[in-house]
């Protein structure tokens, strides 16, 4: 084909983009095709439809590898497109088969133009609309497989009640960060704290309202620490607190902040249940240089101190 018919056809393509995405979505609709569909608007039904035919366009008419490359503006587009018809309920079984209904549509506007030319002609069209849809439908499966395994790896390293760290990469990122603290001769805190009593909490308020006030105080927590610190749950009633280049007085001081915070939440009645807690600071280096070092320390004085609060 010489390259009048080719850039006529692209031209006709991008002028009827709106029509040909309506007609993708009228067939979404037919007998079910794609569920979500009708469960949307118009506008939300076409989403980036009529782009991403104007853009397929150009590349029937001069097939091009890097519009489809990773990190182009097209494959983030579509990305972008298959995560927002997960966000609606898409499966991505719909996500791919609109792409597929959006080939056929295409393929059918082809056919239709396609008197004036000979089969060589012809299959060429057919492959090159091939080869795209087949980089579409693998750009909507990256999409789903790069979120499904990012969200497997959130689920892996935090607690699902608080969203914290969970026990095992809080104590990873402790000695990460001791490792630093190491190399820059700075200091590092721990912080290990625990509620009173809070079996009898659990018991008499229920373990709904425990899990409530758990979640209430992972909040507390993580607005009171800088971007660089971070906090853990480390199971039951327990929580961590890891604070970066920090000085002796750090870890008393953000105790002070929870527990006066603690006491206005509960004052106010935004915690239904009385909370107090005991606390065990461990510093790098003084009072050891490993993960399990330091937590040996704050332990033994987070049970001391409720040795002394119970005298």
């Amino acid at each position: 084909m010489t390259p009048e018919p080719f850039a006529q056809l692209a031209h006709e393509i991008r002028a009827e983009a709106w029509e040909l995405a309506l007609a993708v979505v009228e067939e979404g609709l037919h007998e079910d095709t794609i569920p979500p569909l009708a469960r949307l608007a118009r506008m939300g039904q076409l989403g980036d439809m009529p782009t991403f035919i104007s853009e397929l366009a150009e590349q029937l008419r001069q097939p091009t590898p890097e519009r489809f490359r990773r990190g182009s503006p097209l494959a983030a587009l579509v990305r972008d497109h298959a995560r927002e018809r997960e966000a609606l309920g898409f499966a991505p079984r719909d996500i791919v088969t609109e792409v597929l209904v959006l080939r056929r549509v295409l393929w059918r506007f082809v056919l239709d133009r396609s008197g004036g030319l000979d089969a060589t002609d012809v299959l060429q069209l057919e492959q090159r609309l091939h080869d795209m849809i087949d980089s579409l439908v693998t750009e909507c499966v990256v999409a789903y497989f790069d979120r499904a395994t990012s969200e497997l790896s959130h689920r892996a390293r935090h607690d699902p009640l608080t969203d914290l760290l969970n026990h095992t990469a809080f104590t990873h990122e402790l000695e990460l960060e001791l490792d630093r603290a190491k190399r820059y001769g700075s200091g590092v805190t721990l912080v290990f704290f625990d509620f009173d009593d809070f079996k009898e909490i659990n018991d008499t308020y229920g373990h709904q309202a425990g899990d409530r006030a758990l979640s209430r105080v992972a909040q507390l927590l993580r607005g009171q620490l800088r971007q660089s610190d971070l906090a853990g749950r480390m199971g039951g009633d327990e929580f961590s607190a890891l604070l970066v280049e920090s000085d002796p007085q750090t870890g008393e001081a953000l105790l002070d902040r929870l527990e006066s915070r603690l006491g206005e939440l509960v004052e106010t009645g935004e915690l239904a249940v009385p909370l107090s807690l005991s606390a065990g600071v461990a510093r790098y280096p003084e009072d050891g240089e490993s993960a399990q070092a330091l937590f040996a320390v704050a332990d033994a004085r987070l049970y001391e101190a409720k040795r002394t609060s119970a005298a």
